[in-house]
Formats: C-alpha cells, structure tokens, sequence
C-alpha cells in the first residue's frame, strides 16, 4: 500500500466521494458541486495486530446505576421558541438552525442571549461579523449583554481553547460553514471541514453538559448546506423558514430528541427584532375577503396546536393544450389527486381549466385534514358562488371519495368556536369523538364528497 496522500472528490451537497471529478454529481444529480479533498493514509503501525492494544479509558455505568435529576431546561425568553424546543433548553444539547440568508438567524440567537445572559456567561463565536457590527445590532434590538462574550474565530481549536478558558452555560457559533481546522487541507465549508468541526464540537458539548446552537447555511435547493451526516449527529434541527416580502417567520423543528418534531413558532419580524405571535390563526386570516368565491378556512393541527389557515383556489379557461396545476403551500402531487378525485366522484371537469391554489400567510399545509378545505375552495370558484365566511373544514378525502376521520377533533372545534366560526364541515366518523358539542357551533358530519359540496351549493 502506497504511503502517499491520495485524492478525492467530495460532493459538498450529500457528501458523495469519487476518485475523479464529474461535472454531475452521481449521488444528488447536482452539476459543479465536487470538490476535491486530500486524504492522508493511515500508518502501517495502526493496523499491526501484535501491537498492545490500548487501555480502556471509557467510564462504563450501567443504565440503572445512572443516576438522573428532574430535566433542566433553560428559557430562552422566546415562548414559541421555547414551544418548538419541548420546553426550552436542554443541557448539552446541540441545536442545528439553519434558513435563507437574512431571514433572521443571528436576530433570534442574539435575542436568546438577552435572557440567557441573566443569570449564564454565554460564548457567541462570531466567524462572519466583527464585534463591533455585532454591537450595532444588538443596540438596535435592545441588548446589554453583560455576560456575552464574543469571539471573533473561525479556528475550531481556538473555539475550544476559549471554552476550556472561559467555562461558559452556553456556546453559540455562527456559523459553521465558516469555522475550520487547521490539520485539514481543504477549504472552509468543505465537507470534511464541516463534519470534523462539528464533531469536536458535539464531543465538547457532551463532556461539558453544554448547550450549543449552530447557525448552518442552506443551499439552493432549501436544504442543510454540507453532508447529510451532519442532521444525524446533532440533537435538534430547526428550520427558520419565511417569505422574503413577508414580516412572519416560521420556525419548524424536523428533528428533535428532546420534545415533538410537529410543533411551529411563529415570529414577526419588526424593527426591535422578532417577536412571538401568540395567535397565529388571528395573523392568517386577517385581511380575508368577504363574498368572494374561491376561499375556504381549514383547521389543521401542528403539533398541539390547532391553527386556521384561509386555503384559496382559482379555477380559468387554460389557454393550452395540457392545463396548469400550480400551488403554493400545499403539496403539487397531492393537489393533482384530489382533482382527479373531484372530476371522477364530484362530476366537475379540469380537462380544459387551469387551477391554482394557494395557502395565505405562507403556512404549508402537510397534513390530511387539509383536503376537504382545498376540494371545496375548488368547487366554490368553479360554481363562482363564496363560501359563508363563518364556515370552517377540515378532513382527509379517499380516492374513493369518502370524508375519512381525522384526529384531535375536539381541539380543532373548540379553536374554531373561540374565533367566532358557528358552522364547522367535518367527518362523520369523527363525531364518536366529541363528547359535549360546544355552544353556538352547529357541526356538519359528512360522510362522501357530494354531502360535503351540497353544503356549499
């Protein structure tokens, strides 16, 4: 075997490797993202089997020896914050946030810091601005920050020295595309780069039972910039996502050991920085119209909370031979299914009509619940007749045509009601789970597709 550094290609989007350079990635299918990465070959003397192999330094602790206190979590003064987290911060747990460049990423760390840094000595390792733009904006969000301590590095060895210097309660490093080490050749935001800082940082973290909050980049696609790896070694993953001519964020968790991946918060972007909304169905249908057709409340869950959306649906004449489908906020392929069910079960023909929907506030609507509130959107435009503004849907729609049961019944009714809707479409197998109706709501239990559109007719 050859003692000389070998040469590799890394793919900086899904971390495939190659022994030559392709214009195409053969992993992910994307073009120019290979880049090349020096490995050096392990010494001969490692694989020696008559060498002494190493003492075991490992504490060993049998599960029911571990002795373990109420969970701690930390405030981080943010309550939809603390709601995606499960409550707050856990000690030692290494939270990944990533989002589109500027939609507010360092704003809500540095808001972090202005709660933690009460009572805890905070290290917020600065590898993209100085300290002194990070000062301007923290006057700007109203910010002291005694205990914060900033670190202008991009040295991942430096970072921990700094931490074996300081002992701080958290660590904060914005972000990691930029940090480096310097016993590796390849360039900062590699994918070896950024597994291997990652990794000494995610070892610090358990042995000194710190928090640490990464800021990661996310590529053109929306995706977590660097390799996939880095999603499974970290605790936490959350995404900070909004429209760029919007002021609402959203702050969705797709991994979380500590606490639910279906929670959202939603923030509002302002001149002091972001700050909870609280109601976020009061924000999505603010500015709905009134008699117009094409527009539907659905009530959908995320999480443990129960929030309405406005679902709208434009139905024309296309002036093409294959239709248009296009949406925004709900999924495409499903939107193209309940078409083909509207046309086969309904009788309404889209052969030679585009349709376009779309979900306001820019929430996305996953969840099956949302069916029924986007056929009946549908239905409305193409009949031009509104849907009453104190109706509300919700409910999952079989290819066959049937309003299947949906779950968390009672709080979808119950958050309707305290919005002032009185008439609620729902599935009829659903009603087994409502024990006490609630006052001044009148429930409309449906069973097939045609119960539901004769409401509306």
């Amino acid at each position: 075997m050859s003692n000389k550094a070998k040469t590799s290609y890394v793919c900086v989007e899904c971390g495939f490797e190659t022994a030559r350079w392709q214009g195409k990635c053969p992993g992910c299918g994307h073009w120019n993202t290979l880049e090349e990465t020096v490995r050096h070959p392990e010494p001969k003397s490692a694989l020696n089997p008559n060498l002494p192999k190493p003492a075991l330094t490992t504490t060993l602790s049998r599960l029911s020896e571990v002795e373990v206190e109420s969970e701690c979590r930390s405030d981080t003064g943010l309550s939809e914050l603390n709601r995606v987290l499960g409550g707050g911060v856990v000690d030692g747990s290494v939270v990944l946030l990533c989002g589109d460049p500027g939609i507010g990423k360092s704003t809500l760390l540095l808001q972090m810091c202005h709660t933690l840094c009460r009572e805890q000595t905070i290290l917020y390792v600065a590898g993209e601005e100085s300290p002194r733009q990070i000062k301007l904006r923290a006057r700007r969000l109203g910010i002291s920050g005694e205990n914060l301590v900033i670190a202008p590095e991009t040295d991942v060895e430096q970072v921990l020295a700094a931490v074996e210097q300081l002992s701080p309660d958290v660590v904060m490093v914005d972000s990691i595309q930029t940090m480096n080490h310097p016993q590796i050749s390849s360039a900062s935001g590699s994918v070896t780069q950024v597994r291997e800082c990652a990794g000494l940082l995610i070892r610090m973290a358990k042995e000194r039972e710190i928090p640490v909050f990464i800021v990661g980049h996310v590529n053109k696609d929306g995706g977590i910039a660097g390799p996939k790896v880095l999603e499974h070694m970290v605790d936490v993953v959350l995404y900070f996502e909004g429209e760029r001519h919007s002021n609402y964020r959203i702050l969705r968790a797709v991994k979380n050991r500590f606490g639910s991946t279906n929670e959202i918060g939603v923030f509002e972007m302002n001149e002091q920085g972001l700050t909870d909304v609280d109601n976020p169905s009061l924000m999505l249908l603010s500015g709905r119209p009134t008699n117009v057709s094409g527009t539907c409340v659905a009530c959908v869950m995320e999480g443990t909370r129960p929030i309405l959306a406005e679902v709208q649906a434009l139905v024309s004449k296309t002036g093409f031979g294959t239709p248009r489908r296009m949406t925004t906020g709900f999924d495409f392929n499903r939107a193209a299914m309940l078409i083909a069910v509207l046309e086969k079960r309904g009788g309404y023909f889209f052969g030679n009509l585009d349709a376009y929907i779309n979900i306001i506030g820019g929430l996305r609507l996953d969840e099956p619940a949302a069916d029924l509130p986007v056929i009946l959107a549908l239905v409305s435009n193409v009949l031009d007749k509104p849907i009453p503004a104190d109706l509300v849907a919700f409910g999952e729609v079989g290819l066959a045509g049937e309003i299947r049961s949906i779950q968390s019944v009672r709080q979808r009714v119950a958050e309707c009601s305290r919005l002032g809707f009185t008439r609620i479409i729902l599935p009829k197998s659903s009603m087994s789970h409502l024990q006490e109706p609630e006052a001044g709501v009148e429930l409309l239990p449906v069973s097939n597709l045609s119960e539901a559109i004769a409401l509306i007719r």
